[in-house]
């Protein structure tokens, strides 16, 4: 696995999940880490086991000098569309942390507007240690809201894809209709709304 670079200061890490799926919301976490308190195994999220992601992020809330993790919900990615909602999330991440971060790591190719200098890093979740470990805690809480969402609506299997657009999750969608925690302004659930 590769050595991933944890930045000096109060530097934050920033990622996202849920970007793709056709119902929950988007989750952001922003972290920085304590490089006097190094935690093995950070890498994206997508590259690690459920079990090992679970693991490490026991680890990243012990170990980081500050976390926070914060969403957009479903209404206001239909509102504003997927990517401001994104930043929304992240922004809220970052204003949650303390101490506050003097400077931020965004994975992906766009920033939000923050109050303090921010830089884009193209797949940072497998090169920036902050960023891995922020990948990991958006996606296990991700993860865990849609988890409690399958309890509330066990007929769209959220708990297999986690609201992503399987054939599985289309069929029932065709089969029972949206829920409330569908995102209307997705092609699918849009499609699908327009049969009723």
């Amino acid at each position: 696995m590769p050595e991933l670079i944890v930045p000096e200061g109060l530097v934050c890490g920033i990622d996202e999940a849920g970007r793709g799926p056709l119902a929950g919301p988007v989750v952001a976490a922003a972290v920085i880490l304590d490089p006097a308190r190094p935690i093995a195994g950070l890498n994206d999220s997508k590259k690690l086991s459920e079990k090992r992601r679970d693991a490490l992020a026991v680890l990243i809330r012990e170990n980081a000098l500050a976390w926070c993790v914060a969403e957009a919900t479903v209404e206001e990615i239909d509102r504003l569309n997927i990517l401001h909602a994104t930043m929304l999330a992240m922004q809220r991440a970052v204003a949650g942390l303390a101490p506050k971060a003097e400077r931020a790591l965004v994975d992906g190719n766009r920033c939000p507007r923050l109050d303090i200098p921010a830089e884009a890093v193209v797949k940072g979740d497998g090169k920036i240690a902050s960023i891995a470990a922020a990948s990991i805690l958006a996606k296990t809480v991700r993860d865990a809201g849609m988890l409690a969402l399958h309890a509330t609506y066990p007929q769209y299997g959220f708990d297999r894809h986690m609201g992503y657009p399987t054939a599985a999750h289309v069929a029932a969608l065709e089969a029972h209709g949206a829920s409330p925690v569908h995102r209307t302004s997705f092609g699918p659930v849009a499609r699908q709304l327009s049969l009723l």
